[in-house]
């Protein structure tokens, strides 16, 4: 039996009188995509940077591929792809150039021009990484973690400041990776990219798992509890509506003239809704029943307020 891509337990990691990393477990196995969640501050990228050996823990175990990325780093190195954010390339060095250096410290690396084109980078391959976009830069860092063939990667971030089509192309590029064996655990604060990608995801805050499981189980409510989302006039008095309904369910306006209605949806509940929507003299349009996603799970976990 293999040991897990990367098992940690009971991490702590301080600095100064502010404990960023408290206490927190997780265990990820190999093959696995893992998305780490959780708001600014809630110790994710020092997590990440712990197992990557570039900080060392001031408590608890951490193990990535069976080894200790610290004492054994040089073991480990070799085995694993980093993307961390901001890129960290050389401002003048050339797209192309900084991946064929990344490549030559591989033992077996893939074709740099080959990755350079996947990735939708050949033509700037003579650009300076200084000149290249938001985008272009991060896809150059993903193609710096996976040019060595890696059999882990850690992604902070990886499609920060990318336009739609280029983030589609990474997201086939993981979903290849996982069905080629590679482990990936990813930092990331678009819960659709978690969503789709992650066999697993874990929620953090304050230093801690709080949540974790599967997006299917993470989003799945009792029975056949649901929601009924639907647009109308902004403003409507959701108190009334509430009060229209059976006992238990919520009703909020979650964005201008956007409503969310919560619990189990039935033929009758859809009926009231829009009986009582024509009672006020507006239309309800837009009507969608669907169970809740991975942000509202995300929001209601770690709550609603802006962090720093």
């Amino acid at each position: 039996m293999s040991t897990p891509a990367v098992e940690i337990t009971g991490l702590i990691k301080r600095y100064g009188p502010k404990t960023a990393v408290d206490g927190l477990d997780l265990k990820m196995e190999r093959g696995h995509l893992l998305a780490l969640l959780g708001p600014n501050g809630a110790g994710k990228t020092t997590t990440i940077e712990i197992c990557e050996g570039f900080r060392r823990p001031d408590g608890g175990s951490v193990r990535v591929l069976g080894h200790d990325p610290v004492s054994e780093g040089a073991a480990l190195r070799p085995r694993v792809g980093v993307m961390p954010q901001g890129g960290g390339a050389y401002p003048g060095v050339h797209a192309g150039e900084m991946l064929t250096l990344v490549a030559a410290c591989a033992a077996n690396p893939l074709d740099p021009a080959w990755l350079l084109d996947v990735l939708g980078l050949a033509p700037v391959a003579g650009t300076p990484f200084k000149r290249l976009s938001g985008g272009q830069q991060q896809r150059l860092s993903l193609a710096c973690a996976l040019v060595g063939r890696p059999e882990l990667v850690f992604l902070d971030e990886p499609t920060a400041g990318v336009d739609p089509q280029a983030r589609r192309l990474v997201w086939e590029l993981l979903a290849a990776l996982r069905s080629d064996g590679v482990s990936v655990l990813l930092t990331t604060h678009l819960m659709e990219e978690a969503e789709a990608l992650a066999d697993q995801v874990v929620i953090v805050d304050g230093g801690r798992v709080i949540a974790e499981g599967t997006p299917s189980a993470l989003t799945a409510e009792d029975g056949d509890a649901a929601q009924l989302r639907f647009k109308a006039r902004p403003g409507l008095d959701t108190e009334l509506l509430s009060a229209a309904l059976p006992e238990g369910y919520e009703v909020d306006e979650s964005s201008p003239g956007y409503y969310l209605v919560t619990g189990r949806v039935s033929p009758q509940v859809v009926s009231t809704v829009t009986s009582w929507c024509a009672q006020q003299g507006v239309l309800a349009e837009e009507l969608h029943v669907g169970r809740r996603d991975l942000e509202e799970v995300f929001l209601e976990l770690t709550g609603r307020n802006l962090r720093s």
